[in-house]
């Protein structure tokens, strides 16, 4: 799918832009604040360490997916290896996928789960630089870095006397990939250009071909130099005894978001167009390029940032994975390699969800064209993980890859609903016999298609998740564009909920039909709480959505005495835990991965410390503690939330440092390049990507938690962040953002501007103050320690 000009600010207008909000200076200086500058305004600067990872070595071509470091524009990514001799570029555009919509049901009732019928998320295209005299083991003082404030990958070294540099981004306005090789003292490069596809495609300067499914795919490349020769010598580009020389790559496919169209575009020719991106970004220098590229980059990654506190000139010292390594054997905190965590977070988010298909299991970045799970969406829970982190970190439009996503597949998971989830061999059928509204499957993929086994609550969850993005933007445009998902998901549930009498009383409720708990336990169980709160939710929801639309109140009375009578989960007398099923009993794993009795706490607010009965907290509490402390990523990232909902900081604190520690072995943990490891089995480790968004979701948590007419200040602040600290432009649900500093603990300064909001109360330490604000208007709140 491209992206087309319109889509994107001309190049004059962005550096218009980046000027007038002070985002963009000459570089490599860079400021972010169009506000007058006061202690709480944190000016974000190239110069200083806290944006920026680096390493010592480059990545080994046989470990790309966890030495590789990512760049991408929201579409088109890479993982680059950084090595002198051999620059290496595995390329993706998130469209890339194989399979189909995969219509057809197993004996099971099941959809069909493999690379050939529902597909897989693959590669485009590898892209090579070799610069023969460039060897490692012939240069010195060499060092490869990320910097998060400008989405730069930069390496430079020195070879016979000469520093030699090259930097490379993925430019969202000019919708490539730019590599641009410098050397000051004299020095030139002599070498070539390779660009292969990874599917049997014969290396060449530009290549098209298709997919069995009908997917057209290109891409092509270019270079230019000064001072020396480049010229095309058949497959390849050579070039000579250049002073500089700047390659510029790009690709993509045919994808279009549109059912009616089978989700293809026959008019587009990937190849060709490829061609003429390159060209036009060949027009322009280098410079041009990034300052291009800043500009726009910096219009996000400006809108938030934070200090949880200072580290220690020997943890400065160290490269980012020996940093990593000296937190986990020596147990010192360092508060600015967790901040910096959380900004590699945004990084991913901003390089990886623009205007193209959302964040899957592997984001943009791939090794191979065989990813586990196929690199798909999975609906119950890791795509929901992937954009928490969105909208709290001033990265609200990145969420609307998400939204645009659902609203093209709808049409296909509503004929697929309808026609075939009541398949008498599916074990999760309604067994009303009623069918009604969509659904999906566990694993879905970008053609309208189902994968892993039916998943009836998948709806509830993924509206929620919208919903949620509703909450912080109060975006009348948004609701209006999610109220079909909405409504559609309410007719589901409505055809598919039963009527029992609960044990021992006269009371009837209405319970989910046949369901699994995700991952585990019984298969067939009526009332899972996982179910029961989502559809609560979602019921809750819709009625707010009709209402704020002033639609449909007929059927907005209907939901709404429809949840009147769902039942809710209660605390078990035999385990003292919240129930996951109607069960007094636990069915399932103790320590399973999963949390999904949970989602009432966390992303839900039904189960609260402030609001809920202290029973029900302490049994979610219980059933949280039993669980542990010890799991992948994206399951210690969703136990670190769950703490900071319960304002336990030790708890939630921990789970952020175990998902720091280094993987080794393909154990579970964080990756020389950031990339979160997910042992599949022992000794055999994949990246999994939604730990890396889970994870800073959760430290900013822990800084503030909200809901609409409701912020609480430093709710689960740990220790080590407790002496001083700011965040800035973090946002809270109702529609305001806050810029926060505490010193010893305790807040010193709060503003809250509203982007939308009118009221809200402010809450720290069992004190709450009421602020009244018109839209775009800010108040400032200080003395929190009287």
């Amino acid at each position: 799918m491209d992206t087309s000009p319109s889509d994107r600010l001309p190049r004059r207008n962005l550096l218009a832009l980046a000027a007038a909000t002070g985002a963009l200076t000459t570089l490599p200086a860079f400021t972010a604040s169009a506000a007058p500058q006061r202690p709480m305004d944190s000016p974000l600067s190239t110069g200083s360490s806290r944006h920026q990872l680096w390493w010592q070595a480059p990545a080994d071509e046989h470990s790309m997916i966890e030495q590789g470091l990512p760049v991408g524009n929201g579409r088109l990514g890479a993982l680059t290896g950084n090595d002198p001799g051999r620059e290496l570029l595995l390329i993706t555009d998130a469209t890339m996928w194989t399979g189909g919509l995969n219509d057809t049901l197993d004996a099971d009732g099941q959809f069909h789960y493999g690379r050939e019928n529902f597909g897989s998320f693959t590669l485009l295209a590898r892209l090579t630089v070799d610069l023969p005299d460039h060897d490692l083991s012939t240069v010195n003082g060499y060092r490869r870095s990320l910097d998060l404030a400008q989405g730069l990958v930069t390496t430079s070294y020195t070879r016979s006397g000469v520093t030699y540099r090259r930097r490379i981004f993925a430019s969202r306005p000019d919708d490539v990939i730019v590599l641009h090789f410098t050397q000051s003292g004299g020095g030139r490069y002599t070498g070539t250009v390779v660009l292969e596809g990874t599917h049997g495609e014969e290396a060449a300067v530009s290549f098209g071909a298709a997919f069995p499914n009908g997917l057209r795919y290109g891409a092509a490349v270019t270079a230019y130099g000064s001072g020396g020769r480049v010229t095309v010598s058949g497959s390849r580009i050579d070039f000579t005894g250049c002073r500089e020389l700047t390659v510029v790559v790009s690709g993509g496919t045919n994808y279009a978001p549109d059912a009616a169209k089978g989700y293809r575009d026959p008019s587009l020719d990937p190849r060709g167009l490829a061609r003429t991106k390159v060209r036009a970004a060949a027009a322009h220098s280098a410079d041009t390029l990034l300052h291009t590229h800043v500009a726009d980059y910096q219009t996000l990654f400006g809108r938030m940032d934070l200090s949880l506190g200072t580290s220690t000139a020997a943890q400065r010292s160290l490269d980012t994975w020996e940093r990593l390594r000296a937190r986990a054997r020596d147990g010192e905190p360092d508060p600015e390699l967790e901040a910096v965590y959380v900004q590699f977070g945004r990084y991913l988010m901003i390089c990886g969800s623009r205007s193209s298909l959302p964040l899957a299991l592997q984001g943009l970045w791939l090794d191979g064209n065989d990813p586990d799970w196929m690199g798909d969406y999975h609906t119950d829970i890791n795509i929901q993980m992937n954009y928490w982190m969105a909208d709290r970190t001033g990265l609200s439009p990145c969420f609307d890859a998400l939204t645009d996503y659902c609203l093209a597949q709808l049409p296909s998971w509503t004929d697929l609903t309808r026609r075939l989830f009541n398949d008498p061999r599916n074990r999760y059928r309604n067994s009303t016999g009623k069918n009604a509204g969509w659904t999906v499957a566990i694993s879905t993929n970008p053609h309208g298609g189902g994968g892993w086994w039916w998943h009836p609550a998948g709806n509830a969850w993924l509206c929620t998740t919208l919903w949620e993005h509703y909450e912080y933007t109060g975006s009348r445009e948004h609701l209006r564009k999610i109220y079909p998902l909405l409504k559609g998901a309410c007719e589901f549930w409505e055809a598919r909920l039963l009527t029992t009498t609960l044990p021992d009383t006269s009371r009837e409720v209405l319970v989910a039909d046949s369901d699994w708990s995700p991952e585990h336990g019984p298969l067939d169980a009526k009332g899972i709480t996982y179910a029961q709160e989502l559809v609560w939710a979602l019921f809750g929801n819709y009625c707010t959505a009709a209402a704020d639309l002033r639609t449909d109140a007929d059927y907005a009375d209907t939901i709404a005495a429809l949840r009147r009578k769902l039942y809710l989960p209660q605390v078990s007398p035999t385990t003292g835990w919240l129930e996951e099923w109607m069960s007094p009993d636990n069915l399932g794993e103790t320590t399973h991965r999963h949390l999904s009795p949970l989602v009432g706490l966390f992303p839900g607010d039904r189960i609260r410390p402030d609001g809920s009965p202290a029973d029900l907290v302490a049994g979610a509490t219980a059933l949280l503690t039993a669980r542990g402390m010890e799991s992948f990523g994206w399951a210690n990232a969703w136990r670190s939330l769950c703490w900071a909902r319960l304002k336990h900081a030790d708890n939630a604190y921990q789970l952020i440092v175990n998902n720091l520690r280094p993987s080794t072995g393909g154990s579970n943990g964080t990756a020389p390049n950031l990339f979160d490891i997910y042992e599949v089995e022992r000794g055999r480790g994949i990246f999994q990507i939604d730990a890396n968004f889970g994870t800073p979701a959760a430290m900013v948590e822990m800084l503030l938690y909200s809901r609409p007419g409701h912020i609480e200040l430093l709710p689960a602040l740990p220790d080590a962040w407790a002496h001083s600290g700011f965040v800035r432009g973090v946002a809270a649900r109702g529609g305001f953002e806050v810029d926060l500093l505490w010193r010893d603990g305790t807040p010193t300064e709060a503003r809250i501007r509203s982007v939308g909001g009118r009221t809200t109360t402010v809450a720290y330490g069992g004190v709450s103050r009421s602020v009244t604000l018109r839209p775009g208007a800010s108040v400032t709140l200080k003395d929190f320690a009287r």
